[in-house]
């Protein structure tokens, strides 16, 4: 454990970033299961809709700075080829 207070309050800060990073990565994998579930299930109105909201996750994540754009925009990019994959 730390001894100055700097970096005692440098712990403490960056405990909390870590948990918040980890709820949006959650967020995000949890979204993105939802979309793959409905395209293996064959579901085409279910895997757009929730493709809509792991749009959504991933736009977010990608802002507050948790994913790199260009991993979003991957991220994004093979979900939508997914989806559209459905006959």
């Amino acid at each position: 454990m730390a001894n100055i207070k700097s970096a005692k309050k440098r712990i403490l800060v960056i405990n909390k970033k870590t948990m918040r990073n980890k709820m949006i990565r959650s967020g995000v994998k949890t979204a993105i299961k939802k979309v793959l579930a409905a395209v293996s299930a064959g579901d085409k109105a279910a895997a757009q809709t929730a493709l809509v909201g792991a749009t959504k996750a991933i736009d977010m994540a990608a802002s507050k700075g948790v994913y790199h754009k260009n991993n979003a925009a991957r991220k994004k990019s093979r979900l939508a080829k997914a989806v559209n994959k459905i006959a």
